[in-house]
């Protein structure tokens, strides 16, 4: 029995062009071996699925096809049998060039937009964590952070060449970066496209070397990067610092960098948003009586009035006295929650005065069991 492309593809045999289309570009993009390195199946998969592709996204073939029912049995021009896929991938492939075979366009979008040559990869992104206190996460700060990270060659500006006259174009492939393979199939002629193995797909080759770089094009360098630390920063606050990353290849747009912040947990503090939180303990006189009390911000200090009769567990709200917003404006509070303090030692005269105080309340038994 021979393979069924419909069901290779998993389309229904009245698929349209488009619905087979879609099936092949979820399929290659799942399978294909340059994607799948530790899954020694996957090249004969993706093999397979390029070979019902050619034939059902071809009229032609596939009317043919439909007639025989199976892809053995179906003989093309010259009385060969099947599709063989071997040559293309012992000679190399391109992804877009197969699909421009078969679909008249590119699959680029898939694997990470537009197209470029080879070789002329974007430089790396560089991560950078950073701790700040929390009275720096509050208001924003400055800092200044050193990232030893490769940067673009100032004597040849990234080509890698002494001078502009030893970058030459390629032989091989004209300076396109890519050659062109042509082989007879029973279909007819396929055309394959890889990377130029001469030029490693850039299109030109160097004559004589920079001697800052050794034709690399880029140089090793710790770069001092002064950093603006919004106010309202938070752990894992992102600060992105676009073209700080690593160098390109051959000139091309170097990577950025990512700043992660961490807010270091605060002595007396605790963050909950833009608001902060402390407990405060509170005399038993100025509770019952009232009075004042000085509180520490994250500035310095404050003044809070405590009521006569506050009990532990009351929380004052002191507005504007908490973390900027990040994503807005206004400013949190800052919540103080009031502990009582009850005395553990009194003298002779204290409990006395206790419990005479204690007589002139209405409520029985309010120093009940304190003291004995």
């Amino acid at each position: 029995m021979g393979k069924d492309y419909y069901k290779i593809l998993g389309v229904d045999k009245n698929a349209t062009k488009e619905e087979i289309k879609k099936a092949y570009k979820k399929l290659a993009k799942k399978y294909h071996p340059d994607l799948n390195k530790d899954d020694p199946n996957a090249a004969d998969k993706f093999k397979e699925i390029n070979e019902a592709a050619a034939v059902l996204a071809d009229d032609e073939k596939r009317s043919q096809y439909d007639q025989f029912g199976t892809a053995e049995g179906f003989t093309g021009a010259g009385g060969g049998a099947g599709f063989n896929f071997e040559d293309i991938f012992s000679q190399g492939f391109d992804f877009d060039s197969i699909f421009d075979s078969f679909f008249g366009g590119g699959l680029g979008g898939i694997f990470g937009g537009r197209r470029r040559k080879r070789g002329s990869r974007p430089g790396a992104d560089l991560r950078y964590d950073m701790e700040i206190t929390l009275e720096e996460a509050a208001d924003g700060t400055k800092k200044t952070i050193k990232i030893p990270h490769a940067v673009k060659c100032p004597e040849c500006k990234g080509t890698g060449a002494e001078s502009e006259d030893d970058i030459v174009e390629c032989s091989e492939c004209d300076g396109s970066g890519f050659v062109r393979r042509t082989q007879r199939t029973p279909f007819g002629l396929f055309s394959t496209q890889s990377s130029c193995p001469k030029c490693r797909g850039q299109g030109t080759i160097i004559k004589a070397k920079c001697p800052e770089c050794s034709g690399r094009g880029k140089i090793q360098k710790t770069s001092e990067i002064e950093l603006k630390i919004p106010a309202g920063a938070e752990t894992g606050t992102n600060l992105r610092i676009q073209g700080a990353g690593e160098a390109g290849d051959n000139g091309a747009e170097p990577g950025d960098l990512y700043v992660i912040i961490h807010v270091k947990d605060h002595k007396i503090f605790e963050r909950d948003g833009n608001d902060i939180y402390i407990k405060i303990p509170v005399s038993f006189t100025t509770a019952a009586l009232g009075g004042q009390i000085e509180v520490p911000t994250l500035k310095s200090k404050a003044a809070l009035k405590i009521p006569a009769g506050t009990q532990t567990g009351t929380v004052f709200r002191m507005k504007g006295k908490g973390i900027h917003s990040l994503h807005g404006y206004g400013t949190g509070s800052e919540l103080v929650e009031v502990e009582v303090q009850i005395p553990k030692k009194l003298s002779k005269k204290q409990k006395d005065l206790l419990k005479q105080f204690d007589k002139t309340l209405n409520k029985e038994g309010f120093l009940k069991g304190l003291f004995k």
